[in-house]
């Protein structure tokens, strides 16, 4: 019965273990949620943030203005 039944000893095992890892997902989704709320509120509310995460994460520019893009993992 432990081996050759549907519900066997082993596959409930493997069952919780793929449950808690699904749970430890949950939790750090949920984190990442609500970090992402409070950027989200913070570039809604200060125009010079917005400005700011634009400028890093799509290279936006003025005019006449040059962007040098340093890479921290070759310093």
């Amino acid at each position: 019965m432990l081996i050759f039944d549907s519900s066997n000893w082993v596959e409930m095992l493997a069952a919780k273990r793929r449950i808690k890892s699904l749970e430890e997902e949950k939790v750090y989704y949920l984190q990442k949620i609500e970090e992402d709320k409070k950027k989200i509120k913070e570039l809604r509310t200060n125009a010079e943030n917005l400005e700011k995460f634009a400028r890093e994460q799509y290279l936006m520019k003025k005019p006449n203005e040059d962007i040098f893009i340093v890479d921290e993992t070759d310093l």
